[in-house]
């Protein structure tokens, strides 16, 4: 008989099995000598009250095998060399997991993507770092992986389909992360391991038989008679198929303008934009576990915050426990942060964006029109706060108590940004609505955490890359654009996705598409 069960350990408990499994007799009275098999489900930490302790859901086989879903899912890719291609624009987590359905459903993929492999990209991003040269096609934006790569890896998903979750998980977890992903209540890879894991997921693609080209960036679409035929790439080379999947991410604002150049309809999309806040991360476990230092087996605690300023949501974004501040430009001129963590999530710091949501309709009151009336003020913004500074990389920052008061008279602390940061009345540069709200939603926070107002802590500008501005219509079933036949818009930069785990699962959902309307029928 199987049942599903949940128990409650303190962390020195965590990996003891003897004390686990003698909870489960308990829990299920059971006598000893009943045989039982023990699968962990899923696990959470609780600290609401008093001692922080693991939720473990359990599934347990008495006198039977148990199992979880992962070890019912057998995944298989054939070999494509000389299949149906579909070129997929952007090796992004959209765009690799969209290759890799293509393997299991016998189509072959080309992947294409502006930037350069993962380890080569690695000394682009040591140039923004040290140096404060931003590459346009090879940044923490662009390149093999995505943004994906250097955002910490979070896999927190609001989807509510387990089986496709699990299916994403899987992948990751068969070439090469962590077994617990599949497990844990907010699964994490860390982006120091993602670049290996992304590499392997390459090979997978090439040796079926698929296609993966760097520093080939797309520069136009070929659409015929409302067909599109396939692309350019650079000056002039023409790669020809009738499928193809664009999942070029939310930052990549020249293929929206390339689109809107071939008339292909597209709207604007609401987005939020920010501020990076800092604190130590000493401080944020204090808060969440009411105990310094935090107990050994506890992980860096985290924290997610909402609230309402005149209707309109103010909440942390990409919380990153033990993290990195990283500089997230694609371009040179602006500057944009971002945040990371690295697998064991070990820095002093804890970072998170503190963001507003921004309407179409408020932006249009402003004078903000058209379909990129958006992603003109989010350049606007960025353009401003670099402006602002000497023409680095450095990012301009103010303490968080003279951000709420709008004064600028406290030193900022240290920071976790290798560029720099350097004390500036963040209150008077940024739009004013998008100050009153910040300082509201702040001051809102620091009364559900008490600690969390604090001359500890810098905000950081800007948090502007939360999501597209642009959204790229398409057909609810077939994942086409409505008036293009051939093209798929998909992941973050077509509006579908909000994250790795979910753009992830739109790829696979838009190579299914193809698959089922062009192949044959998936059921």
């Amino acid at each position: 008989m199987i049942h599903e069960i949940e128990i409650k350990v303190l962390p020195s408990r965590l990996e003891d099995m003897v004390y686990i499994r003698e909870q489960v007799y308990k829990s299920l009275k059971l006598k000893r000598d009943k045989k039982i098999d023990i699968k962990l489900i899923r696990q959470s930490i609780d600290a609401r009250k008093g001692r922080p302790k693991y939720v473990l859901r359990l599934r347990v086989g008495v006198g039977e095998p148990a199992y979880i879903d992962a070890d019912k899912l057998e995944i298989k890719y054939h070999k494509v060399s000389d299949s149906k291609q579909v070129i997929i624009v952007g090796a992004g987590p959209a765009g690799y997991f969209a290759a890799l359905e293509c393997l299991e459903l016998g189509m072959k993929p080309i992947v294409l993507d502006r930037g350069k492999d993962v380890q080569a990209r690695r000394r682009d991003l040591k140039a923004i770092q040290q140096d404060s040269i931003v590459n346009p096609e090879s940044n923490y934006c662009f390149g093999e992986g995505g943004a994906g790569t250097y955002s910490d890896g979070k896999l927190y998903t609001r989807a509510k389909k387990r089986g496709k979750i699990i299916k994403s998980l899987k992948i990751l977890v068969d070439h090469g992360a962590s077994a617990d992903i599949l497990t844990d209540a907010h699964p994490h890879i860390g982006s120091n391991k993602l670049p290996k894991i992304i590499a392997r997921m390459r090979q997978t693609i090439l040796d079926h038989g698929g296609e993966v080209r760097f520093e080939n960036k797309v520069t136009d679409l070929i659409i015929n008679e409302g067909k599109c035929r396939g692309v350019v790439i650079g000056d002039s080379e023409e790669l020809i198929a009738d499928r193809v999947i664009l999942a070029t991410g939310h930052s990549a604002r020249d293929i929206f303008k390339l689109l809107a150049e071939k008339k292909v309809r597209q709207e604007p999309k609401p987005f939020a934009i920010g501020l990076r806040i800092e604190h130590p991360q000493e401080l944020i476990d204090e808060i969440q576990y009411d105990q310094l230092p935090r107990e050994a087996g506890l992980p860096a605690a985290s924290y997610k915050l909402v609230t309402q300023v005149e209707k309109v949501g103010v909440f942390s974004f990409c919380m990153c426990p033990g993290g990195l501040i990283v500089p997230a430009a694609t371009a040179p001129g602006e500057i944009v942060v971002n945040g990371m963590s690295l697998s064991k999530r070990d820095s002093p710091f804890a970072n998170s964006g503190i963001v507003t949501q921004i309407s179409v309709e408020e932006l249009q009151a402003k004078g903000y029109t058209g379909v990129f009336g958006n992603m003109d003020f989010q350049a606007e913004v960025e353009r401003s706060v670099f402006d602002f500074g000497d023409g680095s990389q450095q990012a301009p920052a103010q303490n968080m108590i003279d951000f709420v008061s709008g004064q600028d008279m406290i030193e900022v602390n240290k920071s976790s940004y290798i560029p720099g940061v350097y004390r500036a009345p963040l209150h008077e540069i940024l739009p004013s609505f998008v100050y009153e709200r910040l300082k509201q939603g702040l001051t809102a926070f620091s009364l559900k955490m008490k600690g969390y107002f604090t001359n500890e802590a810098n905000l950081v500008a800007v948090e502007s890359r939360t999501s597209s501005t642009v959204k790229i219509p398409r057909d609810p079933k077939s994942c086409e654009h409505p008036e293009v036949t051939g093209l798929f818009p998909c992941g973050e930069g077509a509006g579908y996705a909000g994250g790795i785990l979910s753009a992830a699962m739109d790829g696979q959902r838009v190579a299914q598409a193809i698959y089922s309307k062009y192949y044959g029928d998936l059921a």
